[in-house]
């Protein structure tokens, strides 16, 4: 069964940090590129981040840019968002993905909340 489960979310101050992970299983991880998702409330969801199979390359949303890291284990499988310099516009529920040619598997989500 795949499953893709997010973990790390907590309500934080702003200026904060947090770390996210997700936990990837039933599919071998390793040969598909994993994104983050948020979707703060009343907005559609938007990409965060993306790392390659080998994690050698990473991109990221220019609102995140500089602030979040995405990372990878495939030993592991596992994927991670360090999240630092936490605004409240970054107040969301963040989704991993996992992403192959037309293969596309998501997660249930885990709520990041900013605020003091």
């Amino acid at each position: 069964q795949v499953q893709l489960v997010e973990s790390g979310g907590a309500l934080v101050q702003p200026g904060g940090s947090l770390r996210l992970s997700c936990a990837a299983s039933g599919f071998p991880f390793s040969v598909y590129g994993m994104n983050w998702y948020r979707q703060a409330p009343g907005k559609e969801r938007e990409w965060v981040a993306s790392i390659s199979t080998a994690g050698g390359t990473t991109n990221y949303a220019d609102s995140v840019k500089g602030r979040f890291t995405i990372s990878r284990d495939n030993a592991k499988n596992a994927g991670y968002l360090q999240m630092n310099s936490l605004k409240p516009e970054d107040t969301a529920v963040y989704y991993c993905n996992a992403q192959r040619v037309t293969m596309n598997y998501w997660g249930k989500g885990t709520l990041v909340t900013v605020s003091s």
